[in-house]
This record gives structure tokens, sequence and C-alpha cells, in this order.
């Protein structure tokens, strides 16, 4: 704003023949100058740059739980299609290329109806051989609730319920919720196996007390995209969540769960500018292994 209305006055004052010098080339004009150029190349980052440095954020946990097996959990979150792609393209070689055992999807699929045929044909060369399961999120539930969304894609859609995988004779367990399904989750969360691994699928955070006194040992969720625009030291704008700042990315311990929040793939639909600036894209690879004695 200062920048802009300091080349007004100069345009002005030139219009009426007056004196000029000194407004472009004084000290605060100049200082103006430097911070315009370093805004205009942090907006050019933002959206011609990050949004295409995919981050992979790997992530090892030993659980008693398992005695002679792994589980490699691959997470996606947010992808927030639209019309015209970005990282599909290369997202499904980028996952695969990690070998996961199951592949996991947290929440909001399109900011545009037309993204859909884009949507899965990526998801469907998602590749994992122990499963592929997704969540629904505050999006997929406002806009997309009449379509089938991950119809020929491989993925199972956990509205409310849960999965046993098995692997190498030894079991882990990965339940969800639709965004919409909060409300019942002690359905989910009450049942879950104690002895087994266990994921809970949400897309936000707002379930991580709840879970609470119940055999929940990985939640995972999405929704913030760690701010889309993180400020250095201070980290993210906003997160829309109900948490506020307390959870907006990474890896948290609340009581006896871990809770992950992925920053996404994509970016906010609607209105919003398409950037990203201190937050690249996610992708998270949890490694479940057994405790080393």
């Amino acid at each position: 704003y200062l920048w802009v209305r300091l080349w007004l006055t100069w345009m002005y004052r030139r219009l009426r023949k007056r004196e000029t010098r000194r407004i472009l080339t004084a000290r605060p004009s100049l200082a103006l100058h430097v911070l315009a150029v370093f805004g205009v190349l942090c907006i050019g980052y933002g959206y011609f740059v990050e949004p295409y440095r995919i981050q992979i954020e790997t992530i090892s946990i030993q659980t008693d739980k398992l005695t002679n097996t792994s589980f490699r959990i691959v997470q996606v979150s947010d992808l927030h299609c639209d019309k015209r792609v970005r990282l599909e393209d290369r997202l499904p070689g980028i996952i695969n290329s990690l070998n996961p055992d199951i592949i996991v999807f947290t929440g909001d699929t399109l900011n545009r109806e037309a993204a859909l045929p884009l949507f899965q044909s990526m998801m469907a060369r998602m590749e994992a051989p122990h499963g592929k399961f997704a969540v629904g999120g505050n999006w997929d539930l406002s806009y997309w609730y009449s379509l089938d969304l991950y119809r020929g894609t491989g993925f199972e859609e956990l509205q409310l319920g849960r999965s046993t995988v098995e692997k190498d004779g030894e079991t882990i367990t990965i339940a969800g919720l639709a965004y919409e399904k909060a409300r019942y989750h002690a359905k989910v969360t009450r049942r879950l196996p104690p002895d087994t691994f266990n994921i809970l699928l949400y897309h936000t955070t707002d379930l991580i007390d709840a879970c609470e006194g119940r055999p929940v040992d990985l939640y995972l969720s999405g929704h913030t995209h760690g701010g889309q625009i993180a400020l250095p030291l201070y980290g993210a704008l906003t997160t829309l969540s109900e948490h506020g700042k307390k959870y907006e990315a990474g890896l948290y311990r609340v009581k006896d769960t871990l809770l992950y929040v992925n920053r996404g793939i994509g970016m906010e639909g609607g209105w919003v500018p398409r950037v990203r600036f201190l937050s690249r894209p996610e992708i998270a690879v949890f490694d479940i292994e057994p405790k080393r004695n």
C-alpha cells in the first residue's frame, strides 16, 4: 500500500510539474522499493514454485503390538484438485516409489467438479498391496456429497467403520469417519481391539480429546494445510481449526495417542489465491515397526 501510494504521489506531482526527484530516491523510498521487490518475489515463489515442491516426511513408530513384521503407511491429504493439473501427474509415481503397504487419504478431494476425472485417474494409479482407504473432508461434505468420488480408484471409503489389515500373520486396524460423522466417533473408537495397533483417520484434529482412554495409537488428519501461508518463527497465519495453532502441522503426542497433522497437497478452493508459502505440499510416510529391545 505504501509503495503504491509513493508512486501515485510521484505521478501526481509530475503531472502538476512539481519537484519529484527526491520522492523516489529518499532513503525511506529506497527501503519501500526493496520491500516491494521482495514481496513480489515471495508472491511469485508462493504461486509458481512452492505448490510444486513436494516434501516427503518419514516417521518411524515402534510398538509392542507388532513382533515380526512392519507396516508402511503413506498418507495423502487435502488434494483439492482443480481443473488445472498441478501435481496430479507426478503424485502416483512418487507414492508408488515409496513402496507403501497401505495408502490412506484424509479428505478434501476437489475444488471443482470438473476435476473429478483427474482425481479418480490419479487415485487409481496409486498402488498398495494391503489396501487403500479414504475418509471424507469438509469440502466433500459441503460440495460433493452427491458424487461417487472413489469410483474406479480402488480406495475403500470409511464413512463410519474399520478394516483389519493382515501382513505376515500380523494385523493392524484402520478406522475412519467421514467429516459429518464426528458425533458418532465412539461407535468406532470404543470397539477398537486393544491388542492391535490402531490407526484412526479423520479429516480434522477435532476428535483428539475424545481419543483419551481409547486404544487409538495413531490419529491421522489434515485440513490445516499447515496454514498454507506461514511466516518464519510464527508459523501458520490461520488453520481454520477449532484448535487454532495448537496442532497446525506435524507430529504431536497427546496422552497415549500420536497425532499427525498433514499439510496436504493442494490449496483451498473458492476465492482463496492458489499459493503456498513456507508450507510445502506433503506426503507423510509412517513405518510402524516392532519395538526394539
